[in-house]
């Protein structure tokens, strides 16, 4: 084996390595995300992630709570078990103004945590939640579909706050996002790339 085969074969191993050290420590965002999914005869709603709150403005605490709601027209989407008690937050946070064109429709049941964001400036997180914390939940619209809710398929973000306080709210309607390959998946590609080049270069 010549030396520029073996300098070409490690400078592909090296830059395969340096692409997913890079991207396996890239600093983690804060956010929350709701998958809204067909599930059989019923639409079910999935959310996890947690609230960075200060970049919010407390608004005001409510003991009765809120129920567990779609409005795809007005961009409004609540997940959780009902009745719960919720802090309620102000923010002029930036998003589309829509995901559909349906009417409000309340979920048949709910568990987890209270999450949901509607009005354009209203956030709703648990009662007394702490920022940052772990939040899981769900919401299932019984003998629904996507076109009887007026939701329409695609991914939809809002977000909030600058720096260190930035965060971010998503839907998902429609098959999950795919997830970014591993660090393993991308050294074994790299690996991969180096023999091919060895190979190449002998014949």
């Amino acid at each position: 084996m010549s030396c520029n085969t073996r300098i070409a074969g490690t400078v592909a191993l090296g830059a395969a390595l340096l692409i997913a050290v890079g991207l396996s420590t890239s600093p983690a965002q804060a956010a929350f995300v709701v998958t809204l999914t067909q599930e059989g005869p019923n639409v079910v709603a999935i959310g996890s992630g947690t609230i960075n709150t200060t970049g919010l403005s407390f608004y005001y605490s409510q003991n009765t709570g809120v129920h567990p709601f779609v409005e795809p027209q007005f961009a409004d989407i609540v997940t959780g078990q009902f009745p719960s008690a919720i802090d309620v937050y102000e923010s002029a946070y930036a998003g589309p103004t829509s995901f559909g064109s349906g009417y409000e429709t309340g979920a048949s049941s709910g568990s987890g945590s209270i999450v949901g964001i509607y009005n354009h400036d209203i956030v709703v997180v648990p009662y007394d939640y702490r920022s940052g914390s772990p939040l899981m939940d769900t919401a299932t619209y019984d003998n629904a579909t996507f076109s009887s809710l007026g939701v329409t398929p695609g991914t939809y973000v809002w977000s909030w706050g600058s720096g260190l306080n930035a965060d971010s709210f998503t839907l998902t309607v429609g098959a999950a996002a795919v997830s970014e390959p591993s660090t393993l998946d991308l050294m074994t590609l790299g690996l991969l790339g180096a023999g091919v080049a060895r190979r190449k270069r002998r014949n």
